[in-house]
C-alpha cells in the first residue's frame, strides 16, 4: 500500500525541501513605484483644489494668518460676480446664505477674495453687506508680494 522506494508522498516532499528553499522574500519595488507616481499626481493636483474660482489677486506683504478651522470664502471676479465657496450666488443673497451655512453665527470666519482689477466700490459693497449683518470676523485674500 505503501508506495516503494522512492515513490511515497513522503519521498517527494522530502526532494522538494532538499532540491532548493522557497523564496519567502517580497518585492516591494512595484509598490513602492505605484506610490511614488500617486506622490507625484497628488502634489500636482492638491494646488487645482483648493481654490475654484481663478482670480488674480492683488500681492502685499502681510504675513499669513494663523486658521483654526476652514473659512467661508466669498470670491468677486473681475466682472463683479460673486460666488460663496464655489457656486454663483446673486448678491442678495449671500448674507442669507451664510447665515445659513455658518456654524459659528456671526463669529464665522468669512474670506473676501476679489480679483486685483475690480474697482474698490464693488468690494466695498460685498464687505459692507457683510458687516452690516453682523458678521464680526471678515477678512481680505491677497497674495505675498512676489510670490
Amino acid at each position: 500500500m505503501s508506495g516503494g522506494a522512492g515513490g511515497g508522498w513522503h519521498s517527494r516532499r522530502s526532494r522538494r525541501r532538499a532540491g532548493g528553499a522557497v523564496m519567502s522574500e517580497i518585492n516591494v519595488t512595484p509598490m513602492v513605484d505605484v506610490m511614488l507616481v500617486l506622490l507625484i499626481i497628488f502634489m500636482v493636483a492638491a494646488p487645482m483644489l483648493t481654490t475654484g474660482v481663478p482670480l488674480d489677486l492683488p500681492q502685499t506683504e502681510a504675513k499669513a494668518v494663523p486658521q483654526e478651522s476652514a473659512p467661508l470664502i466669498v470670491n468677486i471676479t473681475k466682472d463683479g460676480k460673486i460666488f460663496l465657496q464655489d457656486t454663483e450666488i446673486p448678491v442678495d443673497e449671500l448674507v442669507p446664505k451664510l447665515q445659513a451655512i455658518g456654524k459659528a453665527g456671526y463669529e464665522e470666519r468669512i474670506f473676501v477674495r476679489a480679483d486685483k482689477s475690480l474697482d474698490y466700490g464693488s468690494v466695498m459693497r460685498v464687505m459692507g453687506r457683510l458687516s452690516g449683518a453682523g458678521f464680526k470676523r471678515v477678512a481680505l485674500v491677497s497674495e505675498v508680494e512676489g510670490g
